[in-house]
């Protein structure tokens, strides 16, 4: 195999391999680069999102006791991210109920209650239900634990 062909033959390997990383289902060669291209820009578009929730929630977590929350529109449903500096017991319960009286289906989600509290959740629901109304609804769930939690003490 001459030089040439194997170049062409590891291109085309890479080609492959970015048709799949970016769920391209197009053969052409331009259509790929075009589909990661958009790929590229829509991940960039989640890491600005993310980052400025992160920087959101540290400001908030350092003002606030209470849990940071941010909802980020999905193309289909949301994502949720919950985040307290500290522990949290029963919290998640309420979250939860939030997002059944929402009409809300959970379809995966990550939460971490050992010396913090966070949640990431990315949840699926009613199309008339907007980020909005999700993030007023955690809002409300996390002020109810958290005049209960008073009484409890």
């Amino acid at each position: 195999m001459s030089s040439k062909e194997r170049k062409k033959a590891a291109l085309y390997q890479k080609l492959l391999q970015l048709r799949a990383a970016t769920n391209s289902s197009d053969l052409n060669k331009t259509s790929i680069i075009v589909d990661a291209s958009k790929y590229i820009k829509e991940l960039k578009c989640k890491v600005d999102m993310l980052s400025q929730g992160v920087g959101t929630s540290q400001n908030s977590i350092a003002r606030n006791p209470l849990p940071a929350v941010t909802v980020q529109a999905l193309e289909k449903g949301f994502q949720i991210h919950v985040l307290s500096e500290k522990k949290c017991p029963g919290l998640l319960v309420s979250i939860l109920e939030a997002f059944e009286e929402l009409g809300l289906d959970v379809l995966d989600a990550r939460v971490s209650c050992s010396d913090t509290f966070q949640l990431e959740a990315v949840g699926e629901g009613a199309d008339s239900i907007d980020a909005q109304a999700v993030e007023q609804a955690v809002l409300q769930a996390i002020q109810t634990w958290s005049t209960s939690s008073e009484q409890d003490y």
